[in-house]
């Protein structure tokens, strides 16, 4: 049942994932939660998101911001990072995702989701057929609706990492 929140990858954060090989593997587009996945809650754009982004574009990925903040917040963080956004996304409903995928004019398929929270970020991206990448949230300080959902996310990923680990194993027994 916890299967349906379970991300496709866990990754430490946002700016080490081997962005080349998921472009090499044929992916074009990339969604990407802004709050504690990118910068601290409520923080502006900053040297490293712009860099990541120009590091993106120049691989040839097309990328949009997906959040459920209103557009003055999410509008500025997009113009300084030089791509396509979607605000009050509605997430984890797959609307605002799919808009995201019409904006860059990818396909579900050939789009990655970058997010820090399961029940909205990877949920939403996997309801809309998008592989989801959760990474470690960039900072301790959230809001206190956050707060309480990352109680619930850390039962969710103790059985996740617990069947990552089973696979780990599995995989190495059939090698032998």
């Amino acid at each position: 049942m916890l299967h349906i929140f379970y991300p496709d990858e866990y990754l430490d954060s946002a700016y080490d994932i081997p962005y080349e090989s998921y472009y090499e593997k044929g992916y074009r587009g990339i969604l990407f939660d802004i709050d504690n996945t990118l910068v601290p809650h409520d923080a502006p754009a900053d040297e490293r998101a712009v860099g990541l982004f120009a590091r993106l574009h120049a691989i040839g990925f097309k990328t949009c911001l997906i959040s459920n903040n209103k557009e003055p917040r999410v509008k500025s963080f997009a113009d300084a990072v030089g791509c396509y956004y979607v605000y009050k996304a509605g997430k984890p409903l797959a609307k605002g995702y799919l808009k995201g995928v019409e904006e860059m004019g990818t396909q579900e398929l050939s789009t990655l989701f970058v997010g820090d929270q399961i029940f909205t970020d990877v949920w939403g991206a996997k309801r809309a057929g998008i592989r989801a990448l959760l990474v470690d949230p960039i900072h301790p300080k959230e809001e206190i609706q956050i707060v309480l959902k990352r109680y619930l996310e850390k039962i969710v990923m103790f059985f996740y990492l617990r069947e990552q680990r089973k696979k780990r194993v599995e995989k190495r027994t059939h090698l032998l």
